[in-house]
């Protein structure tokens, strides 16, 4: 499976977005694929006391988003590195106005995710190791599904939504847009989970949760 869904034609210009934790193990999972990456792009590679990862080392560095204009929309390739935290739409904002410009984002699957061909994935998701998609199941854009999480068949998840580490749900769940699902959570067959909710670290959700509401 390649790591990179697009509609567009393959392009030399791949950038990613970010330099902390998340941007590490998108670039861990591109390397592994030996997929190029033209540069990596955040204001805080310009800091004095910056430490790179060790993953990032030997990459072009890029100081400010800006620097991707002088790329036209055509050429380029983006991933976004800028993690999901519940409330933070730092994410999602950057997904917006890049796209609002005509720019595209590529999805990035990890050789060590199991992912159903009759699932359907949108624009710039990220499937991490170890996780499972099955069939049916259909994930909008800009969607983490992070390690170890598994999403059984037909479920739905909105756009910008989050699955932490080892989220679990069952089959038919239907999760709103920008929804953060904690590690470990499990979320029973047939619930909807309205937009911007929060799912706790290690919630067992066996009734439908509305659109906001924390769920611990």
């Amino acid at each position: 499976m390649s790591s990179l869904v697009s509609n567009q034609k393959p392009s030399s210009e791949l950038f990613v977005l970010g330099a902390g934790g998340h941007t590490s193990v998108l670039v861990d999972m591109l390397r592994q694929q030996e997929q190029p990456i033209t540069g990596i792009v955040s204001a805080d590679l310009a800091q004095e006391d910056n430490e790179l990862r060790s993953v990032l080392k030997g990459l072009p560095q890029y100081f400010s988003d800006d620097d991707i204009l002088a790329f036209s929309a055509d050429s380029v390739r983006l991933v976004n590195g800028i993690g999901a935290i519940p409330k933070r739409l730092t994410r999602i904002k950057l997904f917006n106005d890049f796209k609002a410009q005509g720019y595209r984002f590529a999805s990035v699957i990890s050789l060590h995710a199991i992912v159903s061909p009759f699932a359907n994935l949108g624009e710039g998701v990220q499937v991490m190791p170890g996780a499972i998609i099955q069939a049916g199941a259909d994930i909008g854009d800009n969607c983490i599904i992070n390690t170890g999480s598994i999403v059984e068949h037909d479920c739905v998840i909105e756009a910008h939504s989050h699955l932490a580490p080892h989220a679990t749900l069952c089959g038919q769940v239907h999760v709103g847009e920008g929804t953060f699902i904690g590690a470990g959570a499990v979320v029973i067959q047939n619930i909807t989970i309205g937009s911007e909710a929060i799912i706790a670290a290690g919630a067992r959700v066996h009734k439908h949760v509305q659109a906001g509401e924390t769920v611990i």
